[in-house]
């Protein structure tokens, strides 16, 4: 399995795989911000719209590849304003239906991890939604709960869910970036 970071025409070539990727994470009921049934001409636009802030570097993304599309995907939003560049989200982790279970979801946490920490973020966060594989997936990673909203987001059936928030201390002390 091959993760690489995407620039601006990495991410344009490959909108259509990284497309259907969205569309199964959400057909498969993982809470990402989107409604199923999922429309893979949503899914084409959404990726689209990534590519400027990927190329305005405020936005990281990365693709795992099994040698014949993209089976997983996860994402760094980097914040634009003076005060909280020691931080970023961790946004859109997503693996292919095909390819759970086999350690790929706490792989691309760890590129995330590592590319923060290069960077010299000290702080990552993120949501997910409550009771879900993906919260298994950040506490057994080392990642600290900080709370749960209630109601805060529907699920891919339009059912009202809380999000538990989640944060990790990178131990990098200046931001380089």
């Amino acid at each position: 399995m091959i993760v690489t970071r995407l620039d601006e025409v990495q991410l344009l070539d490959r909108v259509d795989e990284l497309a259907e990727l969205l569309v199964d994470t959400v057909e498969g009921g993982a809470s990402i911000g989107f409604l199923a049934p999922m429309d893979r001409a949503a899914a084409v636009a959404w990726w689209k719209e990534r590519a400027d802030a990927v190329a305005a570097g405020c936005l990281a993304v990365w693709a795992a590849d099994n040698g014949h599309r993209a089976v997983g995907t996860v994402s760094l939003a980097f914040p634009d304003k003076p005060n909280s560049r020691h931080r970023a989200e961790l946004v859109k982790l997503m693996v292919h239906r095909d390819a759970r279970g086999h350690g790929l979801g706490r792989r691309l946490l760890g590129i995330a991890e590592e590319a923060a920490r290069t960077a010299g973020i000290t702080l990552l966060h993120l949501d997910t939604e409550t009771d879900s594989p993906a919260e298994r997936l950040y506490g057994g990673a080392g990642w600290t709960r900080a709370g749960v909203i209630p109601d805060y987001a529907a699920d891919p059936a339009g059912v009202l869910r809380p999000t538990t928030l989640y944060y990790k201390r990178l131990g990098v002390t200046a931001p380089t970036r």
